[in-house]
């Protein structure tokens, strides 16, 4: 302990006298956003909110191991924040803290009143909004900062970045250290070399990562010095100098050697953690003291929409001193106090005695509804905090398999559009899940109300469409393991308090393998009128069966009626051909719901070309139908839909030539064709990042 004494009291010596000659930069400012289209009042209870928000996620800073934290400040919505900073991988704790302080101070000064918000500087990233960002990969908004200094050979420069990019976002996705961060250098000419870094928030998965850096990667400019993407869940940069720290950068991790057994495993494991803690937050700041900075500005260009302001960039020059990075391992083995990092909960297994007093012992008062399953309460937790909860029937064997079921699709589901599983009990016969309490609750108990469904404009209609379809996208290709809902209808679409959807009841859920696009079932399960034809008829299932349902719901939200209100057996008439005869006589009037009242001409094309997709989503050949990708990308133009012949929505008959219709005058490819490879490339730029058009 002496000896480790003597080195502290050296080191901290050592570092007095060089900080005076080493002060470090400033963090630099580079961009924020702060949208018009959610604003709060001065005095409102969502200002404390955020203020104690912001705070909280400036203190975690100050100890965070990974750079990164995530904080929700309020109990209920719409007076909830939920937060984040993420701050660049090489930087220590101290650093991080310091531009997490500064960009606190920023993002206020820049967005006072806005309920969504984000802020970017050269060391660190923080954003809030009063919805749920954590675990939900977000590309926009984004911006793209370059050099305006070209490079000698741009074709082979292109090719370098574009192979050390790629390489280092495969390493960064795997996020071995806890971070997802890589970086590498590459050596262009013989006086040149390439440094690049990229990195993701640590709350996604490693394809949500992979994805987010691709897309950077294809956005950076052509054949400039100098480049860097700054998106809400990731970011790269690279540069012909040095901008980061090498050595305080994770390296790629070696295989892991075989788990210890018997009493010496827990001692073992406890050791290990408290070196690896030492090293990643003591130990690089006594790295950072041996190193000197120099200063560069350079001069970058605003890459988004064509503006055209100048930001001033620092260069950043590194000498690395081993001794401290030696002096600061030593220092944090022998003084180093362990903390815990937030990282993602597992759902929280209630007890059936929290769950009574939450619920009035399951009181009449509280009860939102009823289904097949069981019942629904409404439930206020001990601290405040709202809750809903499923209890599920005891009489149904089928009732523990949906129970078990819903838990596992969505413990590990975190997305806006997907309500949120927050735990569940399982005691003696009963079987309950406890999820977020969504304010508004169900669709079908507002649209086809005849008096509530006039709280339904079109612009919230539409606004609810893109929801379901963000949330089934993030379904179907985005979350591990991908899921097949197996009963999207209205009824299962909750409402949160600004009338945004969120996707629930996975009770009837199927989880797809790595290699699975689809599933054969023991019998059919579902909703009659949502039910997919191959379902009902072979018992099979796929992300095709989710497509279907989706384009029954579409047709409903524009009619405000319920599918079986179409049905006429001896005509085969339903809702989709309803839709197919309106559209092909022009006679929109008579499909739109009359609560929606008047609309002005963006919005009945708007919904001439949800109908369409409705159509093409509710086709019988699952292969003829779009992926819900190609249904986002379809609700906004200039693509060109077709409408499908009237055959393609009936059991029974032989498809005619494909009739067309063009919901876009303007100039655009055709969405339609065979398969799902329905766009022209060029069109979909405007769609790409799930954001409602």
């Amino acid at each position: 302990m002496n000896s480790c004494f003597i080195v502290f009291l050296l080191s901290l010596v050592f570092s007095l006298f060089i900080e005076d000659f080493n002060t470090e930069a400033a963090p630099e400012y580079l961009y924020h956003v702060c949208p018009n289209t959610s604003l709060f009042a001065p005095d409102s209870t969502y200002r404390s909110t955020l203020h104690a928000l912001i705070s909280s996620l400036s203190t975690a800073a100050t100890h965070s191991i990974y750079g990164f934290a995530t904080a929700t400040a309020g109990r209920n919505p719409p007076d909830q924040a939920h937060g984040l900073f993420l701050c660049r991988g090489d930087l220590d704790s101290t650093t991080c803290s310091r531009c997490v302080a500064t960009a606190k101070r920023g993002i206020l000064e820049r967005c006072p009143h806005h309920r969504v918000s984000a802020i970017w500087y050269d060391q660190c990233m923080l954003r809030y909004s009063n919805q749920s960002i954590f675990s939900a990969m977000e590309r926009l908004p984004n911006r793209v900062l370059y050099s305006i200094q070209n490079v000698t050979d741009p074709t082979r420069f292109m090719q370098l970045l574009r192979e050390t990019l790629n390489h280092i976002a495969a390493r960064a996705s795997a996020g071995g250290s806890g971070k997802k961060v890589a970086a590498a250098e590459a050596n262009f000419t013989r006086s040149q070399k390439l440094y690049a870094l990229v990195q993701c928030t640590p709350d996604l998965t490693a394809s949500d990562c992979v994805k987010c850096l691709q897309f950077g990667i294809a956005n950076l400019p052509q054949g400039k010095q100098g480049g860097r993407l700054l998106a809400p869940s990731c970011n790269l940069r690279y540069e012909l100098r040095p901008f980061y720290y090498a050595s305080a950068l994770p390296s790629p991790a070696p295989p892991p050697p075989a788990p210890a057994t018997g009493p010496e495993a827990q001692s073992n494991k406890s050791t290990v953690i408290i070196i690896v803690v030492a090293a990643l937050s003591v130990g690089p700041a006594f790295v950072f003291l041996g190193w000197c900075f120099g200063r560069k500005n350079e001069t970058e260009t605003d890459a988004v929409q064509g503006q055209g302001d100048q930001t001033g960039t620092a260069a950043v020059y590194v000498l690395d001193v081993p001794f401290y990075a030696f002096a600061g391992m030593i220092i944090s083995c022998c003084f180093v106090t362990g903390r815990t990092e937030i990282t993602p909960s597992e759902p929280v297994q209630y007890t059936l005695a929290t769950i009574r007093a939450a619920t009035g012992d399951f009181s009449n008062e509280n009860k939102l509804g009823s289904g097949g399953f069981g019942d629904v309460y409404k439930g206020t937790l001990s601290n405040g905090q709202l809750i809903a909860v499923k209890r599920l029937s005891q009489s149904s064997k089928q009732g523990t398999e949906d129970f078990e079921n819903e838990v596992d699709s969505l413990a590990k589901v975190q997305h806006r559009n997907v309500v949120q599983l927050l735990g569940y009990c399982s005691e003696g016969e009963e079987r309950l899940i406890v999820y977020e309490f969504v304010l508004n609750g169900s669709l079908d108990k507002i649209l086809f109300d005849p008096v509530r469904s006039r709280e339904l404009n079109w612009t919230t209609r539409f606004q609810i469409a893109c929801g379901i379809v963000r949330g089934m996208c993030y379904l179907h290709e985005e979350s591990h393991p991908r899921i097949i809902h197996r009963d999207l209808k209205p009824g299962n679409i909750l409402l949160d308090s600004e009338m945004k959807p969120k996707i629930s009841d996975f009770g009837l859920a199927r989880i797809l393998g790595a290699n699975q696009s689809r599933v054969n079932t023991s019998k059919p399960a579902g909703t009659i009128g949502y039910i997919a034809p191959e379902n009902a008829t072979d018992w099979e299932i796929s992300v095709k069966s989710d497509v279907y349902s989706f384009g029954v719901l579409l047709l409903e939200l524009i009619s405000g009626k319920k599918n079986t209100s179409f049905y006429r057996p001896d005509e085969g008439e339903d809702i989709a051909i309803h839709a197919w005869e309106i559209l092909s006589d022009d006679t929109l009037s008579a499909m739109l719901d009359p609560a929606i009242g008047e609309t002005d001409s963006e919005a009945q094309a708007q919904v001439v070309r949800c109908l369409t997709i409705g159509l093409l989503c509710a086709q019988k050949d699952p292969n003829r139908r779009p992926t819900m990708e190609a249904v986002f990308q379809g609700l906004s133009p200039p693509l060109t839909l077709k409408l499908p012949p009237q055959a393609a929505l009936v059991f029974g008959r032989t498809e005619r030539p494909m009739e067309e219709l063009e919901t876009d005058k303007s100039t655009g490819s055709s969405m339609w064709s065979a398969t799902d490879e329905m766009f022209d490339p060029q069109s979909l730029a405007p769609a790409k990042g799930h954001d409602v058009p």
